[in-house]
């Protein structure tokens, strides 16, 4: 009896969910960013930090090398254009799945997939500097011939990072939150040409230089040649040119003031140049909101791997050509040396307006008392 319900029974399966045609929801996808992201090239760099040209350009450089591949149902595009958006405005991956309508599982999958495509391109586009004299300081009567053996210039800066509590101690320095410090070398065209990321906050500038000459594949300096570095890097080896030390350096310390001897002048030049890294980092974190606002949480390694995948974009968006990411010159350059004549003037203009603002005060308070 028993085997005869049994063999008789016939299990009811549920009901697949119908989810519609596979196609058109491929289809809808791509008419959301058409009309979001791809619309015009305005829409595109504000959603994308890239024009159209640069980014489906950078679609068909992944393409062409085998790093992404289109998939079933996520063409490159669509993939680039979330790991894009992810970096470029800082949000978390259930924002991404809600704006690009797929699941947090897929906006993950492919982020990662992305990140390690792009690290991929490290070598062609962070490559060092050309031995040549630099073509901001051949010919040029403020730099040439005094620098004209300089390559470029290194700095180091600051992103926040995300850690566990056990560690933070490690990663807060002067900040009021846990970072990563990031050294690099830029030449004078603002492309980095030396990344070294994932050391903590609180570890000093000259401590990860020296890490980076120490590893297999670290940073180089031809023979002849040097960076610019900034007074914390004193008492590093050769190829690293400082300012005076207790000198005028950085460049808001000039205002009207005019140089007063030869080390005052050779900081103001070196300063003149060596703020290009300054200027790079600021251009950077300006395109990539990722790495100056509160990093959504990823492990360590993959905050770090995300620090070089902005720069091998900063310097792929460089050789696109120049966009409104990149702060021009002219807001990082000196204010002009005023004569001595004019700081007089000036001076004697302060003082006599601090007179006249006391005696009005004091005739306020005596008309106020009645006496």
């Amino acid at each position: 009896m028993e085997e005869g319900v049994s063999s008789g029974y016939k299990k009811k399966r549920r009901a697949r969910i119908s989810y519609g045609p596979m196609h058109e929801r491929d289809r809808q996808h791509i008419e959301y960013l058409n009309s979001k992201f791809w619309q015009c090239d305005v829409t595109c760099r504000n959603m994308l930090r890239f024009e159209r040209a640069p980014f489906f350009r950078s679609c068909n450089i992944l393409r062409d090398r085998k790093l992404l591949e289109d998939s079933v149902h996520v063409s490159v595009e669509q993939q680039l254009a979330m790991f894009f958006h992810t970096i470029g405005h800082n949000v978390r991956n259930r924002v991404v799945a809600t704006n690009f309508g797929r699941s947090f599982w897929t906006i993950s999958v492919y982020f990662r997939r992305v990140l390690h495509a792009i690290g991929e391109l490290r070598n062609e586009y962070i490559m060092p500097p050309s031995p040549d004299t630099p073509e901001k300081i051949a010919g040029n009567p403020r730099f040439d011939p005094y620098f004209k053996d300089c390559i470029g210039a290194i700095d180091g800066t600051h992103v926040r990072a995300s850690i566990t509590k056990d560690v933070e101690h490690f990663f807060r320095g002067r900040k009021a939150f846990a970072t990563q410090n990031v050294m690099a070398a830029v030449d004078f065209d603002l492309r980095f040409t030396y990344v070294l990321a994932g050391w903590e906050g609180t570890s000093h500038d000259a401590l990860v230089l020296a890490d980076a000459l120490a590893r297999e594949r670290g940073l180089q300096v031809p023979e002849g040649k040097y960076y610019l570095v900034d007074a914390g890097y004193y008492g590093v080896k050769p190829g690293f040119l400082p300012p005076f030390r207790n000198v005028r350096y950085h460049l808001n310390e000039w205002g009207s003031n005019p140089v007063q001897n030869a080390q005052e002048l050779f900081n103001l030049w070196h300063s003149s140049l060596w703020v290009t890294v300054e200027r790079a980092f600021a251009s950077l974190k300006r395109r990539f909101k990722i790495l100056s606002d509160a990093t959504p949480f990823f492990t360590l390694p993959v905050q770090v791997d995300i620090v070089v995948a902005c720069c091998v974009l900063h310097n792929y968006a460089l050789s696109q050509g120049i966009d409104e990411f990149i702060i021009p010159e002219v807001t990082w350059t000196t204010q002009p040396i005023r004569t001595q004549s004019q700081q007089a003037r000036d001076h004697r203009d302060t003082i006599d307006g601090r007179k006249q603002m006391a005696n009005q005060m004091w005739a306020d308070r005596q008309a106020l008392n009645g006496h």
